[in-house]
């Protein structure tokens, strides 16, 4: 049974998550240039490049170059079909690190609530146990200077009864 109330619980959070990355403006924009970027260098490859021979060719051969999993069904043969892959893959590269940068914000933004609330108790306890330094070093000091005073009063008694 407890290993059903988790699974509901890990629903609920991914459900939770997934609402938040989709109200997320970047994350939409970062769909769309992935879109529109494996459509332009789709159309590009198929247009400079004689192994592939269909548009669809071109976009499919565009996308799984910048998702990186490259089939090898659809390859570019000449330089310049291949110079675009090169690129498109340095795209794949930035366009993950992007998404998971996303990801992250989306998960980090969730929790910022209880961590301000942390931070500010933190605040708090640094307050007080500032105040509480303050008051040590002020005894301190009045303990130094009744010292100061009991020894120059221990000094001049022993100078007496030396004399």
């Amino acid at each position: 049974m407890y290993w059903l109330t988790e699974c509901h619980n890990a629903i609920q959070w991914g459900n939770s998550l997934r609402g938040d990355l989709f109200r997320s403006k970047q994350l939409s924009y970062l769909v769309l240039l992935a879109a529109l970027v494996t459509l332009v260098v789709g159309l590009m490859l198929f247009l400079v490049d004689p192994n592939i021979k269909s548009l669809f060719d071109g976009i499919w051969s565009a996308w799984v170059t910048m998702t990186h999993v490259g089939f090898g069904d659809v390859v570019p043969v000449s330089f310049f079909g291949r110079l675009l892959a090169a690129g498109l893959i340095l795209f794949g590269l930035v366009l993950f690190s992007l998404f998971t940068a996303v990801v992250s914000v989306a998960l980090i933004g969730r929790n910022m609530h209880a961590l301000e609330m942390d931070i500010e108790q933190i605040g708090q306890k640094a307050g007080r146990i500032q105040t509480g330094e303050d008051r040590i070093l002020d005894e301190l000091a009045r303990l130094h200077k009744r010292m100061e005073a009991l020894e120059k009063q221990l000094l001049s008694n022993t100078e007496t009864t030396t004399d």
